[in-house]
Formats: structure tokens, sequence, C-alpha cells
């Protein structure tokens, strides 16, 4: 899936739309102590009450919210896996009696908690229905409705949320006429913050893949190895973070750990370029680059003494697949905003990476200085500011 797959299904999920139909909802209640059901019950989603379904959808979206390799993790399956939770979702979500489909629901529970104990106590929650997005239709088709055809995807979605005791407080009995402290047993389930969840099956452009799950993980760049590996069976993934620290390495090794702004600027204009070509195409998919590609980057970008060879062996001290790519989105700041930091003892920077270029280190009289190149009159504190030096 990529961020408009992801966007396009985020958005149906709100009450009262013909886009998006959710037919059954299953909660399990477990026990931190004992990692044991305590509760569990199922209802057709229609039959909750409006201010339940209003709070389930908000959490299902929160679940498809954040950045992709850094909250949401497309996850392949493992060839073989014992159990294979591939296989559980499969026939859930193929199921059509709701007991069958809870059975398949059930065994997913048990792996989750197998070899795991919550701080607190965790409500599993999951949903099936069917997700519709409409047809693409030619300029001569356009005086029909874009609904009257559409793309009909059967979905599964999984909630982990943990619970919360509510806080004591002092109260005022209107009946009574005293103070005295509330008492309240009932467990606050949060289900605005999900600690993780995940979309089966994975769906690119107008198909549905049952070889991928979209992973939620609670924080960004934390995902969880265990949840990934053992309980939906999936492969090895990596953050952007992971990427973001990989190329960095890779590039201070082959540049010997210095490099000049201009260059940098470089190197992010040419991935960022890539990344623009990409989105040209019709179909959407996220560039990626070997070390080859790197090699390529650095060469153009203006890097003296790089070859193919020396970037190979840069990428073979920190990644153990010689296949490895690392996504372009990955290890490029945002492009157009300040997503550059530049931190010294005097002052932070913030700068976008194709204003990069305009910066410079520079040694004057004896003394590194960063120099930013401006096109207008630099303002501080409403006083308009005049030269002071020349460099020559």
């Amino acid at each position: 899936m990529n961020k408009k797959d992801i966007a396009n299904i985020r958005k149906q999920f709100k009450l009262d739309n013909d886009l998006l139909t959710v037919t059954d909802i299953f909660n399990v209640y477990i026990r931190k102590e004992s990692s044991d059901i305590y509760h569990q019950e199922s209802h057709p989603f229609p039959m909750l009450d409006r201010e339940q379904q209003e709070l389930f959808m908000n959490n299902f979206k929160k679940v498809l919210t954040g950045q992709l390799d850094v909250k949401l993790f497309e996850v392949k399956f493992q060839e073989q896996a014992e159990d294979h939770t591939r296989v559980i979702l499969h026939e859930g979500l193929q199921a059509d009696e709701v007991e069958e489909w809870k059975e398949q629901m059930l065994l997913i529970v048990d792996k989750m908690f197998k070899d795991v104990q919550y701080e607190k106590d965790m409500v599993v929650t999951f949903i099936r229905g069917e997700y519709f997005k409409p047809t693409k239709r030619s300029r001569e088709e356009a005086e029909e409705s874009d609904r009257d055809e559409v793309y009909s995807h059967p979905f599964i979605l999984c909630s982990i949320n943990q619970t919360e005791q509510p806080k004591r407080s002092l109260v005022f009995d209107y009946v009574e006429k005293e103070f005295k402290s509330s008492v309240v047993v009932d467990s606050i389930i949060n289900l605005a913050s999900p600690v993780a969840g995940f979309l089966f099956p994975s769906f690119t452009d107008n198909a549905a893949d049952v070889n991928r799950v979209l992973y939620s993980a609670g924080k960004a760049n934390k995902p969880d190895y265990h949840f990934i590996e053992d309980v939906l069976n999936g492969e090895e993934i990596m953050t952007a973070q992971e990427d973001k620290a990989i190329f960095e390495f890779v590039v201070n090794e082959v540049v010997g750990g210095e490099v000049d702004t201009h260059t940098l600027s470089n190197v992010y204009e040419e991935i960022n370029r890539m990344m623009d070509d990409d989105e040209e195409e019709e179909e959407e998919v996220t560039p990626t680059l070997d070390y080859e590609d790197v090699e390529r980057v650095l060469k153009m970008s203006g890097v003296e003494d790089v070859n193919v060879d020396k970037v190979e062996m840069a990428f073979q001290k920190v990644v153990d697949d010689e296949k490895y790519e690392l996504k372009a989105s990955s290890i490029v700041p945002k492009y157009t905003s300040k997503s550059i930091k530049i931190e010294t003892k005097v002052a932070n920077i913030s700068i976008s990476p194709k204003d990069l270029k305009y910066v410079r280190q520079v040694n004057f009289n004896g003394k590194l200085c960063l120099m930013i190149e401006v096109d207008e009159d630099t303002m501080i504190e409403g006083f308009k500011l005049i030269p002071e030096a020349s460099l020559g």
C-alpha cells in the first residue's frame, strides 16, 4: 500500500458512508495478570448505539493514521510458519458464519498473548466489513455516477487498546447534599491511542494483496518486532529511521566522514528527482536505491573517488542482505519544508533540503562560520541589518 491507498480507505471510516460497511465487531478483554481471556462479545456493528459506533470508527481511523515506514508498515508474510496467520486471516475473511470468523480471530488472540504479558488489561477489537472503491471513468462516461460501478474489497481490521483505571475524585451528591469520594470500578478503554493494529488484506490501487498486511505501531519508529514476526508471521521490516541511518553511514564511509553543503544538496536534489519522476507514472511505486543507485547518485552529485565496489563494501558493513534497497522517501528530508535542523552552540536553524545549497561553512579570520546566502535584506526584531564584512 502507498500513502494514497491508505488515505483512501482511512477517510471512509465514518458513519452513514455507502463506500464502507462494517458488518460485525468482536471485542476480547484480556487480564494483565494471567493473559487469559476474561470476557468476549460480538455484535452486528449496526446494532451498537450511535455513540459507540462513532468511538470505534475514530479508533479504527487512528489505526490507519501515520507515515509509512514510520508508524504504518506494509508487511510481507513469511513463506513458511507454523499456524500461519496469513491462513487464519484468509479463512476468517472467507467465513460465512460469525462464529466461524470469531474462532479464527481467537486463534490470533492466542498468538498475541502466548509469550507476552502486558502491564495493563488489554482489549482486542476485530471488525470485518467491505470497502468499496469507485472505478475510474473516462470523460465520455462522466455523466454517469462515479458510484455506479465499484471495486469491492472485503477486509478485517484489528485494533489493540489498553485500559485505564479511572482516577478517584471528590464529588457533590445533590440528593444527599454532601461531599464524598467517587467510587468507579469500570475500566476505561483508551480508544484514542491504540497500541497496535493491522488491516488485512493490503490494498494496492484497486487490487487486494493477501500476501501482505498493513501493520500499525503504537509509536513512531517503534514497531513491535515480536508482534510482526511471531504474531503476524511477517518478514523483517526496516523503519524509515533505520533506512536513513544506513544511508548516512554509507555516504560517510564513501566520502570519508566529511561533506560540503553543496554536495549534500545535490544528493538530496537527485534523489528527490527520482521521487518526482515516479509520481508521474500511472502506478505509484515507492522508488528504492540499491548500492549501484547510491553510487550513481553520489557520482552525479559531484563526489570524487567513488565507485560501485566502494559503495557495495560500505553497504555490507551495515546490511546483511546484498540486495537490500533503501526507500528514497526515508532518506531524504521533506523536500519543500524546513526539515533539516542545523544545531550549533550559538543558534539552531531550520532549512529545507532545496535551500541547503545557500548555506556554507567557511573559515573567516581563523574562525569557523556558518554563512547563509540571502537575496533580500535581513530583519531582526524589526531592525534591518547592514553588511559588516566582505569575504571577497
